[in-house]
């Protein structure tokens, strides 16, 4: 099966690499729909590669005009996640000169639990890695990071002030009726994790965020994609995004120890207009700190997510969207 993965992995290559041989930068954001938008800025390349849900890639020079998408993620369909899983929320983070592909992938052939009448299907978060920013993309390991039993999602990379690796991510929230966002350090090589994983907060410290249940209203459920970040004052906060009941929203926390063990202290407010969420924070060529993330507008019962950039301000003590 390795010589399959291996002949698959560079059947991609090659597509890719004659693709970008006749690049042409010629679709607009807006047209591109995409959940969960992460954009990598890689100086070496001069170019932008954005990844999210779905396990596309795009590639641009300047944050408006793309090329792609392009298959960039090589899975093994003799491993858990089977041969053909749902990719959700990928990013791309560097890290000692390799790239990373944090991704959530679903098997939906494989049910783990029953809660409430919903079968839940075998999800978790996993990390593949490439030599280049534009893959493609391997698997480190086809062992787990979290537990089998557990539905994790939205992944993402933080070096604490240990120095140590850790992946942050979501406990999802339809098996444990509070959604969870915690932390596991990764293995120097980012093959598997080690040690127990480590509560950060959950959904109902939100005070933000709103849901009605069995005719109360109180904190929503859903914990949904973090990205932790510093301020220019080197205070450590972290994007995630949850409901105010039928409107997708994103707020911030701040850890009070500098560290991701917190505590962590939510804003009273969301940080961005309705219907935008599941951000991540890149600075562009131009050196502006932007924020990434999707609309998610209901348009005649369909949700269209489209890619959009908002600049922050992140000099001061606090994460500001710019005006």
């Amino acid at each position: 099966m390795k010589k399959f993965i291996t002949s698959f992995c560079g059947a991609i290559l090659a597509l890719s690499t004659a693709a970008a041989d006749a690049e042409e930068y010629t679709i607009p954001t807006d047209s591109i729909r995409l959940s969960d938008p992460c954009v990598l800025a890689d100086s070496a390349t001069g170019l932008y590669y954005m990844t999210g849900t779905g396990g596309k890639l795009w590639k641009s020079p300047d944050l408006e005009h793309w090329a792609g998408p392009y298959d960039v993620a090589c899975t093994n369909p003799d491993s858990w996640m089977g041969p053909d899983p749902m990719i959700w929320a990928a990013e791309l983070h560097r890290y000692n000169d390799k790239f990373y592909y944090f991704a959530t992938f679903t098997n939906r052939d494989v049910i783990i639990d029953t809660v409430g009448g919903n079968k839940i299907e075998r999800r978790a978060c996993h990390v593949l890695a490439s030599d280049t920013p534009g893959g493609p993309y391997r698997p480190l390991s086809d062992g787990e990071y979290l537990p089998a039993g557990m539905p994790t999602l939205d992944g993402t990379l933080w070096v604490d002030t240990d120095g140590k690796p850790y992946m942050v991510y979501c406990y999802e929230w339809l098996q444990n009726n509070n959604g969870t966002i915690e932390k596991i350090e990764l293995k120097p090589d980012f093959s598997g994790t080690t040690g127990e994983r480590t509560l950060l907060f959950r959904a109902s410290d939100s005070p933000w965020s709103r849901e009605r249940l069995d005719g109360k209203v109180g904190p929503n459920r859903v914990t949904d994609g973090p990205f932790v970040f510093k301020t220019g004052t080197g205070r450590l906060g972290m994007i995630w995004t949850s409901w105010i009941y039928d409107v997708y929203t994103q707020g911030v926390a701040y850890s009070e120890s500098g560290t991701l063990d917190g505590p962590w202290v939510q804003e009273p407010e969301p940080i961005t207009p309705p219907n935008y969420g599941h951000g991540m924070i890149f600075t562009d060529f131009k050196g502006r700190t932007l924020l990434a993330c999707h609309s998610h507008k209901d348009v005649n019962g369909e949700y269209i997510r489209i890619p959009r950039f908002f600049e922050v301000d992140l000099s001061g003590d606090k994460l500001v969207l710019c005006k």
